[in-house]
């Protein structure tokens, strides 16, 4: 297997990293995987966008401009 990540041209841990996180699952879950990680992603920075407002809009309606 080693010699086909050469051939790829990606190197030994990168492989074994891959394997570690991805290796029991079937192509079509890895991808869905990707995907659900992707969108928790953009969620995650929606959330902090909005917490941000939410104390900034805080801060006005003290007065603490």
């Amino acid at each position: 297997m080693l010699t086909a990540c050469r051939e790829a041209g990606t190197t030994d841990m990168s492989y074994y990293r891959w394997r570690r996180e991805y290796g029991g699952l079937k192509v079509d879950q890895a991808r869905r995987l990707k995907q659900l990680e992707q969108e928790n992603a953009r969620r995650k920075c929606l959330v902090g966008e909005l917490h941000l407002e939410k104390a900034v809009l805080a801060d006005v309606a003290k007065g603490n401009l």
